[in-house]
């Protein structure tokens, strides 16, 4: 098994893939296109991060390739259609670094109602500057959490026990945790929070969702992060409410274009405005959170590549069946249509393959099933499987 792992994923998710006997390759930086393409001839595993565009171009090219790590949350990198369509398993994280990016929320509200960032430029610059002035408590202002989802509502948990008034705007009925209140619509919560805070997931209708007619909307002296997709902000609307005073602050740690590696160029609108944090997308880059990240999803890999798992997967129906030794397993991604569980049984049958345990799962237009058979099998069982018409891919595992 060979993987391939790029953009400095963390050393445990190497660990993990050898230790199941795979010879593993790693890149410290995103590949384009046409590196990518040749990078993945003869590799059965891709890892990557979040600057690595896995296209149906590339896809389309990767004949060998089994399954994609994406140690992140978001997965609007991949082709998730065209990755399905191949019978490629998608695999991310989505909880191992919900934490860093809630801390990292809270530092950047404390940090930009304090005016911290207006005061150390200051000092540096050899002036000295105790006024009170601009200068906030967090304890009692509104915090608006645009997303809440696992990020939007640990968040809130946190913000409310420092005493933040916390509103919330999902387009999903959410659960308000703690006193979070809900608001019914986007222009109730910003016509009313002091912080407004974006956590919405990578789908495309959420592109240019924040722009001047939202930021028109919040209140004079608020403050806006955005520590979701970089895609989702209009980043000239934001400059110009930062200049003309009509937003005090704002955080920014994603951005619509990125550099592909560190020490290349950063080019925003957004740099050189004063009370404007601007990281390079670091909100999960802790070393507790990458650790947990790499642990996670090349353990995803390896059961996929052992066992068949795909517990968890992004685009594929979810199935786990317990390993049994002594045996091997049959994993069939379908169409998902009436009849192809009897077809497989069927060609079984024919080919005298006893069955010792089954399990299908379907999810949207795919079934997935796993079958444990003895291991005396004519050869030409997965043959036959692989041509039913309504087969995408049929593998053997264990």
């Amino acid at each position: 098994m060979r993987v391939l792992l790029l953009e400095g994923i963390h050393p445990d998710a190497v660990t993990i893939l050898e230790a199941a006997g795979a010879t593993v390759e790693t890149v410290g930086r995103a590949l384009d296109e046409p590196a990518l393409i040749a990078a993945l001839d003869g590799v059965q595993l891709l890892g990557i991060r979040s600057k690595t565009e896995v296209t149906e171009a590339v896809l389309a090219e990767a004949h060998d390739l089994l399954a994609i790590g994406a140690f992140s949350i978001g997965t609007n990198q991949i082709d998730l259609d065209a990755a399905g369509a191949r019978g490629i398993a998608v695999f991310n994280a989505p909880f191992s670094n919900t934490r860093s990016v809630v801390d990292l929320a809270l530092a950047e509200i404390i940090a930009m109602t304090r005016r911290l960032t207006q005061k150390n430029a200051d000092m540096h610059a050899g002036v000295w500057d105790k006024s009170a002035e601009g200068a906030h408590e967090i304890r009692g202002r509104n915090l608006g959490i645009v997303g809440y989802g696992n990020i939007g509502a640990q968040l809130s948990v946190l913000a409310e026990s420092l005493g933040m008034r916390v509103l919330f705007y999902d387009t999903e009925d959410k659960l308000a945790l703690g006193n979070a209140r809900r608001c019914d619509t986007l222009d109730d919560l910003l016509e009313t929070a002091d912080v407004v805070t974006l956590h919405v997931d990578g789908r495309r209708g959420n592109s240019g969702m924040f722009g001047a007619a939202q930021f028109a909307r919040m209140r004079p002296g608020a403050i806006f992060l955005n520590l979701s997709r970089g895609f989702v902000v209009d980043h000239r609307a934001l400059r110009e409410h930062i200049v003309t005073g009509h937003l005090s602050g704002a955080a920014v740690d994603v951005f619509p274009h990125e550099p592909a590696g560190r020490g290349d160029e950063f080019v925003s609108e957004l740099r050189g405005l004063p009370n404007v944090i601007l990281t390079p997308h670091i909100g999960g880059s802790t070393e507790e959170a990458q650790h947990g990240i790499g642990r996670y999803v090349a353990g995803k890999l390896r059961d996929y590549c052992r066992h068949g798992s795909t517990a968890m997967s992004v685009n594929l129906p979810h199935l786990a069946l317990p390993a049994r030794p002594g045996g091997r397993r049959i994993a069939h991604l379908h169409r998902n249509v009436p009849g192809v569980l009897a077809k497989i049984n069927s060609l079984l049958a024919e080919h005298k393959v006893n069955i010792d345990r089954q399990l299908l799962e379907t999810r949207g237009e795919y079934g997935y099933v796993l079958t444990d058979v003895g291991v005396d099998y004519p050869p030409e069982v997965i043959g036959s499987l692989a041509g039913m018409e309504e087969t995408v891919r049929v593998r053997l595992v264990g």
